[in-house]
Parts: C-alpha cells; sequence; structure tokens
C-alpha cells in the first residue's frame, strides 16, 4: 500500500509540483490549501507524513503542525517545507513537533529522499525514489 502524504500549501504552483514529483515517486498525495483545511484534512485522511508551509491564511503552518501532532492518532510525520529559513524559525518548526525542516526553494530529489529518511526513522519503508 502506497504511503498517503498530504501536503498543504497555499501556493497552488507548489502544491502542484509537489503532488506530481511525490506521485511520481509512487506516494498516495492528498492536498489542503490553509492551516485549518490541513488539520482537518489530516483528521479524515490519516496521512502517513504531512508537508507544510509555515506562511498559510487562516492557521500557520507552525500551529497547524502542533494541533495535528496533539491530536491525530497515530500521529503523522510533519515536515516543515517553507521559505522561512532563519535559525530562529528553523528551531520554532522543529520545537513545536517537526520532525524536519526544509527550506523553499527545494529540490524534488531531496524532498522525496527526506520524506523516505523520515519515514525509515519512523520504522515505516520507503517509497521509491524517482
Amino acid at each position: 500500500m502506497a504511503i498517503k502524504v498530504l501536503a498543504v500549501d497555499d501556493e497552488p504552483d507548489v502544491l502542484r509540483l509537489i503532488q506530481i514529483k511525490l506521485k511520481k515517486a509512487g506516494f498516495d498525495v492528498v492536498t489542503g490549501r490553509d492551516g485549518v483545511e490541513g488539520v482537518e484534512m489530516a483528521h479524515q485522511e490519516h496521512p502517513d507524513v504531512v508537508l507544510l508551509d509555515v506562511m498559510m491564511p487562516r492557521m500557520d503552518g507552525y500551529e497547524a503542525a502542533r494541533k495535528i501532532k496533539a491530536e491525530v492518532k497515530p500521529a503523522p510525520i510533519v515536515l516543515m517545507l517553507t521559505a522561512k529559513g532563519s535559525e530562529s524559525d528553523v528551531m520554532e518548526g522543529l520545537m513545536g513537533g517537526a520532525d524536519d525542516y526544509i527550506i523553499k526553494p527545494f529540490s524534488p530529489r531531496e524532498l522525496i529522499a527526506r520524506v523516505n529518511v523520515a519515514l525509515i526513522k519512523a520504522g515505516k519503508s520507503p517509497q521509491s525514489s524517482e
């Protein structure tokens, strides 16, 4: 069974890129457009991995990560995928429950590798890479 990834970003082009690249690598991908929708979708879809942008309307990615980690059981792997790359931003993400922090712009191959590494660390089987 394919690993399910929930990608949450308010930029449609970024979501489309993530969806295309991850599907090509064998992941099942669902998407959300803001933090509130991301939390709702995490409850409905029970993804293995959640990719969260930080700067989103209605609820930022930091708050969404905290809610998802606290409320969704079993808790999915959460990776922040954002342009906010200062040390304090990275620390806030990691301290808020993110399992990894990827700074935009990102390489799709690196994204797939980081998702797979996070899956391995969580004791799950990785998907094949592109």
